[in-house]
């Protein structure tokens, strides 16, 4: 019994230290730790990432890949590919910073490219209003839904809402 402690011990010692990148801090997506900017290029993001959810094509022939990790993940990514086919940047962005920046009037396409693929997609006809929801993690780590309600008609945002996940029973 006696060894059997401190074997565990190294065990989740080493397991704790496989999930963290070469600077010590905690791996935010597996296969991060793989990827540098500006080196990097679209193929390397791929072989980690794998297949796009989608490829948005932008008008100075850079572009950026979606990968929603739903529909239960708390996580959407989007990598920055340059014109000249390397990884400028990437960035998780189901955040409560980025859904500050939903506003009455903004389109459906404008939210999709800023918060990717929604969980789910509800009409309320009665209502006249179509509600999307995006899975998030709180800064507490707490599951949320936030919630994009649009004007069927005119496909432009009424208001926001966030709620609880009624999945985790919180």
């Amino acid at each position: 019994m006696k060894r059997l402690i401190p074997a565990i011990l190294a065990m989740v010692c080493t397991l704790m230290l496989g999930a963290c990148d070469r600077q010590g801090r905690p791996i935010q997506e597996f296969g991060l730790d793989k990827l540098a900017k500006g080196v990097s290029t679209e193929g390397n993001v791929r072989e980690v990432m794998g297949q796009p959810e989608t490829v948005w094509e932008e008008e100075d022939g850079s572009r950026s890949l979606e990968y929603p990790k739903g529909p239960m993940g708390h996580r959407t990514w989007f990598f920055d590919i340059g014109k000249d086919g390397k990884l400028k940047d990437y960035r998780q962005v189901l955040t409560e910073e980025n859904f500050a920046n939903i506003k009455p009037g903004m389109s459906r396409d404008t939210v999709r490219r800023m918060l990717g693929k929604p969980r789910s997609v509800v009409q309320f006809k009665l209502k006249n209003e179509e509600v999307w929801d995006w899975l998030y993690l709180q800064p507490t780590n707490m599951p949320r839904l936030f919630n994009v309600h649009f004007d069927i008609d005119s496909g432009k945002v009424t208001r926001v809402s966030s709620s609880d996940d009624p999945q985790s029973g919180s």
